[in-house]
């Protein structure tokens, strides 16, 4: 019965009246994994267009998130998909280096947006309008569709990527902390994709095999 309550367009739907067009919903994912990057999504929904379903990616299945990725890139009128690396997380710390992911996207070419919906409680300093939105994930479609790219994105590269470290369980982890990902990294030291400044209970560092 509530989730037919929720009007996750109120957000756009008051600034398309306002004259907005492009209004970019944004969110990251990864800010808790002890590996891989951190990645952000943008979404421009066309102007009093509307995907029924879409909202919070960790309030759908698998099937669903793979669905609604070729539905949003087909309807939307603007996509991206950016990120920040391990080595640019230790050098500006997490909640910078996920600020950042998302700046990539606004900066993106062709973005042009003329205002920002924001996942979260805070952003950069912007020249464009914008208003954060906590669990704007599931408050607004724009970036519930953007929580949506990012993280079956990101779910796809760490399973590609445990074909290559597959000591740590990322085929189902996905680089989150978990029993098989501490036991991995305790037996087998830390690999290149590991973030340095996260506390990763060894300091013994991954021996490749050539």
């Amino acid at each position: 019965m509530g989730e037919a309550k929720i009007n996750r367009l109120k957000f756009e739907t008051q600034l398309w009246s306002q004259g907005y067009e492009r209004v970019l919903g944004l969110d990251e994912v990864g800010r808790g994994c002890l590996a891989g990057p951190v990645v952000a999504a943008g979404v421009i929904l066309k102007p009093n267009s509307n995907i029924p379903g879409v909202r919070d990616s960790k309030a759908l299945s698998l099937k669903e998130r793979e669905e609604f990725v070729d539905i949003i890139k087909r309807e939307a009128a603007f996509w991206v998909v950016r990120q920040c690396s391990p080595e640019e997380i230790d050098e500006l710390n997490i909640l910078w280096a996920s600020l950042k992911a998302m700046q990539k996207c606004v900066d993106y070419q062709d973005a042009n947006p003329d205002y920002l919906l924001v996942d979260g409680n805070r952003f950069n300093d912007s020249l464009i309008p914008y208003t954060c939105l906590t669990k704007g994930d599931d408050r607004s479609e724009s970036i519930g569709a953007a929580s949506i790219l990012a993280k079956v994105y990101r779910d796809n590269l760490m399973h590609e990527r445990h074909e290559e470290y597959p000591y740590y369980g990322w085929n189902t982890n996905v680089g989150y902390p978990t029993k098989k990902h501490y036991e991995g990294l305790m037996e087998f030291g830390y690999s290149p994709l590991h973030r340095k400044s996260f506390k990763l209970r060894t300091d013994k560092k991954l021996r490749t095999v050539n």
